[in-house]
């Protein structure tokens, strides 16, 4: 299970909308500058985790190839589901091992 984050969602979205707005305005050279800006502004610790919540909005929004968040959990709940199957699978295979050793035996009356 992942950890929670440290950073609230309602700072996140607002530092991802504030970004995009002032890249779309031309307010700042670069994104790179926008997001580094921003990110000191908002008290977030790093520039990168900033850049990553942008990629990641990009993604959600269409504008940036990738599995958006959506379809990242679904593939999480998948794997886990495959998981549980695999596990229960292999309790049965012991177990219809271990009955058909005991009608293997003989019985003794």
């Amino acid at each position: 299970m992942a950890r929670p984050s440290k950073y609230p969602r309602e700072l996140r979205e607002r530092a991802v909308r504030v970004v995009m707005e002032s890249v779309a305005q031309g307010e700042y050279p670069s994104e790179f500058e926008a997001i580094r800006t921003i990110a000191r502004q908002l008290g977030i610790g790093s520039p990168e985790t900033l850049r990553k919540w942008v990629r990641r909005a990009e993604i959600d929004q269409g504008t940036r190839p990738g599995r958006t968040t959506e379809e990242l959990a679904e593939i999480r709940e998948r794997k886990k589901k495959v998981s549980e199957l695999e596990r229960a699978n292999q309790i049965l295979k012991s177990a219809s091992a271990f009955f058909a050793a005991e009608l293997d035996r003989p019985h003794r009356y």
